[in-house]
């Protein structure tokens, strides 16, 4: 597919935001503005298309398909959305998928991964996935390791093993896991922390930063994707028919590669904790080492909500405009809407699935706690607002009787609605964006009730 650029006037004319793809930045023999530049020869590409404000709407283009930003991002941490197969993420509009490096290392380790076609022929995904350099699952081991300017050693959480992660390995073990999008090792800095501590952790990062990108640029043609026996055509064709050909010849559904000219992404990473000054040097100096992209992490560590909205709108300022920004690990639906409006384009966090599995729910009407025996009788859908097959098809009472009797269904329906829900509330964020209106959606969802919360008596 060849795309073509329209000249900076002509968009702007039709009322487009428009930036040029970072390709275009970094490679010497990019073509001039106005010429055509051959898609399935670029890694990434980012292509913002309407703003409003701080919020903006894009595309982001990566090997194993197109993302629509903002976009919400579903964790599945061990190559898995608990409890929801992969047709269903595939039913439900996802686009990109979270895995962990940290626990795909020890459980079922990298060359299992690899052989397979890295995580998109392992877990049958044929669209985007991004890994976790497994950072901040390493910081939360706490006391079981032990952090130096080589890496950190640690122990495992299943085992008690010893293990050791540097930047170097964990792009090594990135590039084996083969995700389309994958992020500088960084250490998170711990939530309070002096400002002595903060610096030398953002330092540490800073340097890790380097030595990340230095690897990665060595060995970011040993991506595993794809399989000798599979012809480069799309996923979408193999599945054409029953498809008893391939699974005959016992090949996983996503092992068709990737284009060969095609390589994964590094984002680099933000650091500097609650400080706004070194979280400004940070972004700066991370920003002249040079990435395709930039995430800021170390939020979401127990500090107050009023002040991760505070840090992450100060980072926001000193990262570039017409690059993808994500922001690692958060949150609620009220939160996503609020930063996407501050202009972040991607956001992960494990709270819908992990709310679904404890009964928690999220509605139009606000949040549902299903365990509750208020809804034993309740004859009603979920959220008659919500199109999603469990909305459509499960009374609250029924939703309540899984819960109530451990049933595994259960699980997975409240999984399913979640991520439903999250995924709706961020297609009507980009419609908003799109139609200037995004600080009145952004106060519609403030304004939610809590049916969870029964009313005060008169």
């Amino acid at each position: 597919m060849t795309h073509c650029v329209a000249s900076d006037a002509l968009v702007r004319g039709r009322g487009i935001s428009w930036s040029v793809p970072p390709a275009f930045r970094t490679r010497a023999s990019a073509p001039a503005l106005g010429g055509c530049y051959n898609r399935k020869t670029m890694s990434l590409d980012f292509l913002i298309e309407t703003s409003d404000g701080k919020a903006r709407t894009g595309r982001l283009h990566t090997p194993h398909g197109e993302v629509e930003t903002p976009v919400f991002m579903p964790v599945g941490t061990v190559a898995s959305v608990k409890g929801v197969p992969q047709d269903v993420l595939e039913e439900l509009g996802v686009e990109i998928l979270l895995g962990n490096t940290y626990h795909l290392y020890l459980r079922p380790g990298l060359e299992t991964v690899r052989r397979m076609g890295g995580l998109h022929g392992f877990m049958s995904w044929p669209r985007a996935i991004l890994t976790d350099s497994g950072g901040f699952q390493v910081f939360s081991l706490n006391e079981l390791r032990k952090v130096t300017e080589e890496g950190v050693t640690f122990r495992s959480h299943l085992d008690g093993s010893s293990h050791f992660f540097s930047p170097e390995s964990a792009m090594e073990a990135q590039i084996g896991l083969g995700a389309d999008i994958i992020m500088a090792f960084d250490e998170c800095t711990e939530y309070p922390a002096d400002g002595e501590r903060t610096k030398a952790s953002m330092e540490l990062t800073l340097r890790w930063a380097e030595r990340s990108k230095k690897h990665f640029e060595k060995h970011k043609r040993e991506v595993p994707w794809g399989s000798p026996q599979l012809s480069a055509v799309s996923f979408q064709e193999n599945r054409v028919g029953t498809g008893a050909e391939l699974r005959s010849a016992g090949q996983p559904w996503a092992a068709v590669p990737a284009p060969s000219q095609q390589t994964q992404s590094l984002f680099g990473i933000v650091q500097g904790g609650m400080d706004r000054e070194l979280r400004r040097e940070s972004a700066q100096r991370t920003v002249e080492i040079g990435f395709p992209g930039y995430a800021i992490g170390g939020l979401s560590v127990g500090e107050p909500r009023s002040l991760t909205r505070e840090i992450v709108a100060a980072t926001l300022e000193h990262l570039p405009a017409d690059q993808p920004r994500y922001l690692m690990g958060v949150g609620t639906p009220e939160e996503i809407v609020e930063y996407a409006c501050l202009g972040i384009d991607m956001m992960d966090c494990v709270l819908p699935t992990r709310a679904a599995r404890h009964g928690l729910l999220f509605t139009s009407e606000g949040k549902v706690s299903i365990k509750q025996a208020r809804y034993a009788q309740d004859q009603a859908p979920l959220d008659p607002d919500c199109s999603c097959r469990v909305c459509q098809r499960y009374s609250r009472a029924y939703l309540r009787h899984l819960y109530a009797a451990n049933e595994v269904l259960a699980q997975v329906l409240n999984t399913i609605h979640n991520l439903s829900f999250y995924l709706d509330t961020m297609r009507r964020v980009r419609h908003s964006i799109r139609l200037g209106e995004e600080s009145r959606f952004l106060a519609d969802i403030r304004s939610r009730p809590n049916p969870s919360t029964p009313p005060k008596q008169a």
